[in-house]
């Protein structure tokens, strides 16, 4: 039997990095196997399939990561040494994601043997912090085909049912140098203002029910060698969220057509998500008077080509901070919940 608490007191002591997760997936795998459950690596990853395991039976998958960002200079505990205090359990990725990951992982485990209605896989997965390749990304061919996967990240135990994707856009505006106290040249900032002014205003037709229209907002811009000489460049960043409406391609080729700027996106990898109208799982968070929301931050479900959610115990409010913790009772609670929601979904299968 998995003791969460415990569980994640011990993992939040060993160090797991982005890129460094062998640590805990050494130790995962050992506690698994204690449980006389086979397991199977990819790297840094980590996954088993229950017992009674079918091809062609739907198949759900429950994933969340190992990995934890470094700790930020505010913290004023030991980032790697679990304490509980008034209820809440610190140390670092603890709420991100660890309660998560230990809550599906114990799901996993106590229905491991049943005889159910659907297929059942477990995956701790690497590089999720950095978006890694050699994450869920490399994991996801050695996988039996998915239909569903329940991706374990912080929500308070809501359904994320759509989440944003992610594009990270490099422009470049050019003009021509010239003398500043002279009328010559060609100032590429008034350039760039044009294309910019259009990120700034430009609604996309397509808007998502859960997610709403694109959002693009300019984060970074650089131009210019001195006070006196008209610039020839002009380098500013787009930051784009981008709901279920549009694929990252798609939307970067509209954004290239609409704008007179050279045009980059830093990867196309991050795709939008969302739960298709009339899915089961609506009815099941009804059922179970589960909220329902969009999320406008990216997670492994963004590297997934499966119909996917997010859900877990913990707040995304405090992912990343200082002194992270999540709440003891949100731990304990979690498991059952999830296994009401699994159990739910294979009653209308």
């Amino acid at each position: 039997m998995i003791h969460s608490i415990k569980v994640l007191s011990d993992l939040i002591q060993i160090q797991s990095y982005s890129g460094d997760e062998a640590q805990r997936v050494n130790y995962l795998e050992k506690l698994i196997a204690a449980e006389g459950i086979p397991t199977q690596k990819h790297l840094n990853n980590l996954w088993c399939v229950n017992k009674h395991f079918e091809t062609g039976k739907f198949t759900i998958l429950l994933n969340s990561h190992t990995d934890t960002v470094k700790p930020n200079k505010g913290y004023t505990r030991d980032p790697l040494k679990a304490e509980i205090i008034d209820g809440k359990l610190f140390g670092l990725g603890s709420n991100d994601a660890g309660g998560p990951l230990v809550s599906l992982l114990a799901v996993f485990c106590e229905l491991y043997a049943e005889q159910l209605p659907f297929n059942l896989v477990f995956a701790a997965s690497a590089e999720e912090e950095i978006s890694g390749k050699n994450g869920v990304a490399a994991l996801w061919s050695h996988l039996p085909k998915i239909d569903l996967a329940l991706v374990g990240e912080p929500t308070k135990m809501e359904l994320a049912v759509a989440e944003r994707g992610l594009m990270v856009l490099d422009c470049v505006a050019k003009g021509k140098a010239g003398h500043a106290a002279r009328n010559e040249g060609v100032n590429a900032i008034y350039e760039a203002i044009k294309d910019i002014q259009w990120f700034t205003t430009q609604q996309f037709p397509k808007v998502s029910k859960v997610l709403g229209s694109v959002k693009m907002s300019v984060t970074m811009i650089e131009s210019g060698s001195q006070h006196n000489v008209v610039p020839a460049e002009c380098k500013f960043v787009v930051d784009v969220r981008v709901p279920d409406t549009y694929l990252n391609e798609e939307l970067l080729q509209l954004i290239k057509e609409n704008v007179s700027c050279e045009v980059a996106a830093r990867s196309t990898r991050l795709n939008s998500s969302g739960l298709p109208e009339g899915h089961p799982l609506f009815a099941v968070a009804k059922t179970l008077s589960i909220p329902t929301y969009g999320s406008p931050t990216t997670s492994d479900q963004s590297l997934m080509p499966c119909v996917s959610v997010k859900i877990g115990p913990g707040d995304s409010a405090r992912s990343h901070m200082a002194d992270e913790y999540i709440f003891v009772d949100e731990l304990e609670k979690a498991p059952a919940r999830y296994k009401e929601i699994l159990l739910g979904l294979g009653s209308k299968l």
